[in-house]
């Protein structure tokens, strides 16, 4: 009897409902499948947004500072929708139905995307010269758009269940179990880099060489495979009950406290409800939303047997501090969403740059979309470094293993702002050339690619320590039942960052074309002052590390540190 209670897995189902069974569900081959769809959603994203912009520019003929927009857009409402499919996870849908349902979308949303760039219909006529250029017409636009964003809400769904749903087969309790767990996060980590590098590489040729229809087909066909492959494992899995969304518990404590906004707090903060157990209550601190607990007659609701609280008229002081906990968080968050503004230059105007300079190797051409291969390389090369030289010697000099959350935030930030001054320096270098030459539209300016590696590596070295940092940061410091908001908290600083871009460029475009010039993005890059552009998002990033550095050193007087920090191998 003591053997089979020993194999049930507190809090876990399997596929019927009833406890989950050790020896049966869970562990790494369920893991291993998870991991699969996570690869294939990694080399359908980044695979169509790396180089979308080179399609926007040079098939839809849409302006330089339209398609980086575009692609910005894209990729912001990807992870702003981590919040939607994480809500729906949480609440409804369960981990893994959200997967297979929003894979779905993702995989029809590549098919849409493979069809748009293969009839003739749905693309405008051919280029024989700048001045009979036709855009894209309405029709045109609204298919891709309609692949993209089906994309997008299918990214979103996906992305923001998938780590989670691999982290259920390991039982934490468990110590065996609890070591694997360690090494999923590697895997995962590793899985998302693999992802991306194919994306880059092998998928970036296709567009180019092959044809970007084959592209895109080979992306909807491989995660209609994963879909395939997750289901095969259904009866495998272990699952976690929906237990409600984090967002809504937050609601309850806001609209709560706005309800008493007139009643005065009581002398005593022990008079304030709460009925979490001992052992999982939070200690109590400010005053700050504080009136969520109070005790009102109209608080409870009778029913014909008992009565029961009402969770938007009464909340626990536990839950109450669990909200602080998250508003704490916010300035930290707010100051690391610049860098994704300066990620996004990477894969829009950068692309653009390297697509109008000389960038075979011996007789190999090498496509514009794969310059971002060093982008991923620096965080690969970063994460070694780390792990390999900087943890055992900062464990010898400070007795810690490795910088804090705040360190690594603040050295990708450094990073970033290094990137686009070096960004900026390249493009005066580039359009030096632009001035002396005479080329076509289609001819290579005589200048190599490759002074564009800085700007990638320094970019990229940054995302390395922000990407883990903001993890282990969001993570550590957030209540244990609110995990998965911090997570999507983090996500929202990505999305953000990317719609920020696409606003500083539509208002770039507009103050700085004014009078009838180009102005600095101009519809050909060759014509602009993208250099004055990137030279202005390194002074705003180097203004906002400087703001940065105020709020953590304010986050460090506050109650409550992090835990052991993430080290960078395990996320």
């Amino acid at each position: 009897m003591e053997g089979k209670v020993s194999l049930i897995v507190d809090g876990a189902v399997d596929y019927k409902g009833n406890p989950a069974d050790r020896s049966k569900t869970g562990g790494w081959v369920p893991a291993a499948l998870i991991l699969g769809i996570e690869i294939c959603e990694r080399l359908s994203t980044m695979g169509i947004a790396v180089n979308l912009v080179t399609y926007l520019g040079g098939t839809m003929h849409l302006s330089s500072s339209t398609s980086a927009n575009v692609v910005t857009d894209f990729m912001g409402t990807s992870f702003l929708l981590c919040l939607l499919g994480g809500f729906l996870a949480d609440s409804f849908l369960g981990r893994f139905r959200t997967i297979v349902i929003f894979s779905s979308i993702q995989t029809l949303g590549t098919a849409v995307l493979a069809l748009s760039t293969k009839l003739p219909q749905l693309r405008p006529p051919q280029c024989h010269s700048p001045e009979n250029c036709k855009e894209a017409n309405g029709f045109q636009m609204g298919i891709l758009y309609l692949a993209l964003y089906l994309i997008a809400v299918g990214t979103g769904g996906l992305k923001s269940s998938v780590s989670g749903f691999g982290t259920d087969q390991f039982d934490e309790k468990n110590e065996e179990e609890k070591t694997q767990m360690a090494y999923f996060f590697n895997r995962f980590f590793f899985f998302i880099s693999l992802g991306t590098l194919m994306a880059v590489t092998v998928l970036v040729y296709i567009q180019d060489e092959v044809g970007r229809s084959w592209a895109y087909g080979i992306c909807s066909v491989s995660m209609f495979t994963a879909i395939i492959v997750i289901l095969y494992g259904t009866k495998r899995y272990r699952y976690k009950k929906s237990v409600g969304s984090p967002i809504v518990q937050i609601f309850q404590v806001i609209v709560a406290s706005i309800k008493k906004r007139k009643m005065d707090l009581p002398y005593d903060s022990g008079l304030l409800y709460d009925n979490t157990p001992e052992g999982s209550r939070i200690h109590h601190t400010d005053h700050c939303l504080d009136k969520a607990a109070i005790v009102a007659e109209s608080d409870f609701e009778k029913n014909a047997s008992s009565s029961s609280r009402n969770p938007w008229k009464l909340c626990t002081v536990t839950r109450v501090e669990e909200v602080k906990m998250m508003v704490r968080l916010l300035p930290v968050w707010a100051t690391t969403i610049l860098f994704w503004t300066t990620y996004a230059q990477m894969i829009t105007f950068s692309v653009e740059q390297a697509a109008t300079m000389r960038r075979s190797v011996g007789g190999f051409q090498i496509p514009a979309g794969s310059l971002t291969v060093f982008f991923v390389a620096a965080i690969l090369l970063t994460c070694a470094f780390y792990d390999c030289l900087i943890i055992p010697l900062w464990k010898k000099w400070k007795g810690t293993p490795g910088f804090t959350a705040l360190q690594r935030i603040g050295i990708g930030l450094a990073l970033s702002a290094l990137g686009m001054a070096a960004a900026s320096v390249g493009e005066v270098k580039r359009l030096s050339v632009v001035g002396k030459h005479t080329t076509s539209t289609t001819e290579p300016l005589p200048i190599s690619v490759f002074i564009l590696i800085p700007q990638f590596f320094l970019v990229g070295s940054g995302e390395a320590f922000i990407y883990t940092g903001q993890l282990d940061f969001f993570i550590t410091r957030s209540p244990k039942g609110m995990k998965t908001m911090s997570t999507g908290l983090f996500l929202t600083t990505l999305s953000l960052g990317f719609f920020m871009s696409s606003f500083l460029v539509s208002v770039i475009k507009k103050v700085t074309g004014n009078n009838g010039g180009d102005g600095w993005l101009a519809d050909n890059i060759n014509d602009g002052r993208l250099d004055c552009f990137y030279g202005l998002v390194a002074v705003m990033s180097g203004i906002n590390f400087a703001i940065y550095l105020v709020c953590a050193a304010w986050c460090k007087d506050v109650k409550g540190k992090s835990s052991t920090p993430i080290e960078m191998e395990k996320c």
